[in-house]
């Protein structure tokens, strides 16, 4: 489906790339908040890439698979708002992220609470490579070609990814101002 999308963008149906948007623009926008700890820095990645989704749809290779090249364009994205925007969060944008989630939280969301609360503490390194592996279904493969990282890299970086959640969830009931990572 998204390959017949991909083809109507490319013959210059507008229409079609509204569709594109549709479907990829919700999983996006959680990746991206996943990544950059911030709705507006999200949100701001998220249309930068479909900005440039847009605009390099035609190098895009039909016989590649589009998850990996959206997914790729997408992290870097990010990075590059948080490397323009690298001040740390102030209090109030840290209030705004808390209230956005307890507003926007789901059944599922509760349910693993503590697990995308100690997701969301890993740094970068691991935090996007675990993003990408369990919440989005990526291979490591796919995550070594969208990050731009050898497969062994991505391989070391899950699993201490891994062990870091692992303590992350064992301390957690103890409380995570005491615990240093």
């Amino acid at each position: 489906m998204t390959k017949d999308i991909i083809r109507e963008i490319k013959s210059g149906n507008k229409e079609a790339f509204e569709d594109l948007y549709n479907k990829y623009a919700d999983y996006a926008l959680r990746v991206a908040f996943a990544v950059t700890r911030s709705n507006a820095n999200a949100a701001d990645a998220v249309q930068e890439t479909f900005i440039r989704i847009n605009s390099n749809i035609d190098t895009f290779k039909d016989e590649n698979p589009f998850d990996p090249w959206f997914y790729k364009i997408l992290i870097n994205e990010c990075r590059r708002v948080l490397k323009i925007n690298s001040i740390k969060n102030s209090s109030m944008d840290i209030m705004a992220n808390d209230l956005y989630l307890s507003v926007n939280r789901t059944p599922k969301f509760e349910e693993y609470e503590d697990l995308y609360f100690a997701i969301e503490k890993l740094d970068e390194i691991n935090r996007i490579p675990i993003i990408l592996k369990y919440l989005k279904g990526f291979s490591e493969k796919d995550i070594s070609h969208i990050l731009s990282l050898n497969i062994n890299t991505v391989k070391s970086r899950l699993y201490k990814g891994r062990l870091k959640l692992k303590n992350f969830l064992k301390v957690f009931d103890e409380g995570w101002s005491d615990y240093e990572g």
